[in-house]
């Protein structure tokens, strides 16, 4: 058994020897490679953070840009709001005084015809009251006048027509 045991324990230290003797070999090879290839991962790891840290930055400064917008946007809406309020207010103003001065033209204009409506009826109402004074006039003569006052009457007409045209011919 102790040939056994030796033997295996050869075998044993033959495999440890190989074993070094590749990892040597391997880490003589695939070292650089290796190294390289952990290399360029940590850096384009270290690119993707920055990058991505770079594009959160960006969204933030984008997220805050947009946000002061909003609030320029809210404070010019009621700047839009206030001036539409004045300029409403003051088109309603503008067009109840409008409004009243029509009102007071027309009641001018309405005063204005009723007083010449007044005069015109006035003016009818007298010639009536003459035309019917005169009638009542002519009616009472008719009734109470003779044949000798109408002559008489014709005679003094006459005589009054052809008195101005010889004083006026002296």
């Amino acid at each position: 058994m102790a040939a056994s045991g030796a033997s295996e324990l050869e075998n044993f230290l033959w495999q440890v020897l190989n074993l070094a003797i590749l990892g040597a070999a391997i880490w003589y090879f695939a070292r650089k490679p290796l190294v390289n290839w952990f290399r360029e991962r940590r850096d384009r790891i270290e690119g993707e953070v920055a990058s991505a840290a770079k594009l959160h930055r960006e969204a933030e400064e984008r997220h805050a840009r947009w946000q002061r917008k909003l609030e320029q946007l809210e404070t010019e809406l009621e700047g839009i709001r206030h001036t539409a309020r004045g300029r409403a207010e003051g088109e309603r103003d503008r067009i109840l005084e409008d409004a009243r001065a029509s009102a007071r033209r027309i009641r001018a204009d309405a005063q204005l015809a009723i007083d010449q409506e007044v005069r015109r009826a006035r003016e009818e109402l007298r010639r009536e009251a003459s035309d019917l004074s005169v009638e009542l006039a002519a009616e009472l003569l008719r009734g109470q006048i003779t044949d000798a006052d109408r002559d008489r009457l014709l005679d003094e007409f006459v005589t009054e027509i052809e008195r101005p045209s010889s004083g006026a011919g002296s």
